[in-house]
């Protein structure tokens, strides 16, 4: 399985720790402030995003949901509002981000249909064919292996089944993207600062972007785990990207 340079980034230069480690650690300290975050550094537009990924399953109905690297598990709780499944399943290595998680599916009285465990998204803990749906939402980017992951994505997918993926991208207009680069290289780093007093964390997350294997790129990879129907959308002048895939039905 190749690796790619993506997988080699990681938050804290210099550690010992693996990048599943690491990943799993910078969330334990930044979950306290994480989606208050999420909505000032996409000025709101992040709630869109999910929205928008979600329409891509309305055609399907999809009844068993696995939201992987689910986090505070905002997009399970969008996919509930939308679609409201029989049960959607979070999994996240981050037991901070977990409990946030939990205690906003108690708020909204959905413990019946939103579970959320701890779980790693590159040895995902259920029988193959078991889910009609696999959504994640900016959480593909921080694989330790990407094509390990994304293969366990698809041996837990139902034939037939439908695989939803956001994850940040970078703009391609020019004009755009002189202002884009400045902003994830000095102003949320320095925001990630004064917040979450994590810096490393939102340094991260800008060279993660820049290293990811965006576009076609990740298409071709997709495809090379066993996807077929592939298909991409690029929302806010490319700063995100709705990935799509199936699990031929044969």
């Amino acid at each position: 399985m190749s690796k790619h340079s993506h997988d080699s980034i990681v938050p804290f230069q210099g550690s010992e720790q693996s990048k599943k480690d690491q990943v799993a650690s910078m969330f334990d300290q930044i979950a306290f402030r994480y989606d208050f975050m999420n909505r000032v550094l996409s000025g709101g537009t992040d709630v869109y995003w999910r929205k928008r990924a979600i329409r891509e399953l309305a055609e399907i109905k999809p009844q068993q949901v696995l939201d992987v690297a689910t986090g505070t598990a905002d997009l399970a709780i969008t996919t509930y509002k939308y679609l409201q499944p029989d049960r959607i399943i979070g999994i996240d290595i981050s037991e901070g981000m977990l409990q946030l998680g939990r205690q906003k599916v108690a708020r909204l009285l959905l413990n019946n249909h939103i579970e959320l465990q701890k779980g790693d998204s590159e040895a995902i803990n259920f029988p193959n064919n078991t889910f009609d749906a696999i959504t994640a939402g900016f959480g593909v980017r921080n694989f330790q292996n990407l094509e390990k992951g994304l293969g366990e994505m698809y041996r837990v997918l139902k034939p037939g089944g439908k695989l939803v993926i956001l994850e940040f991208s970078k703009p391609k207009k020019i004009w755009f993207k002189g202002l884009y680069n400045l902003y994830m290289k000095v102003v949320a780093p320095q925001a990630g600062r004064w917040l979450t007093n994590n810096k490393d964390a939102y340094q991260y997350l800008n060279k993660s972007v820049k290293a990811f294997p965006e576009g076609e790129t990740f298409l071709q990879i997709l495809q090379q785990v066993g996807f077929s129907d592939t298909s991409l959308k690029r929302l806010s002048l490319g700063i995100c990207t709705i990935y799509c895939g199936r699990k031929s039905a044969s």
